[in-house]
C-alpha cells in the first residue's frame, strides 16, 4: 500500500491560482492595449486610406474589436 501526501500542494493551491489570475490580468491589459494603439493609428488616417481598407471612420472601434464582440 502506498500513501501519498498532497499537503504541500494543497497549501500552495491559493498562491498558484492567483499567479495564474494575475498572468490573465496581465494578459487582457497588453492585449486591450494593442487595440487601443491600432484603434489610434486607424483614426490618424484620412478617410481616403480607410476607405482603402474598407474601414468607415465611425466604425473603427467595430473593426478592431469585431473578434470579441462579434460584429
Amino acid at each position: 500500500m502506498t500513501t501519498h501526501s498532497h499537503a504541500g500542494i494543497s497549501i500552495l493551491r491559493p498562491f498558484v491560482a492567483f499567479g495564474h489570475g494575475l498572468m490573465n490580468w496581465m494578459e487582457r491589459i497588453a492585449v486591450a492595449n494593442s487595440r487601443i494603439e491600432e484603434i489610434q493609428k486607424l483614426q490618424a488616417l484620412s478617410d481616403e486610406e480607410l476607405a482603402k481598407r474598407g474601414i468607415e471612420r465611425e466604425k473603427i472601434v467595430h473593426h478592431v474589436f469585431a473578434d470579441r464582440i462579434g460584429f
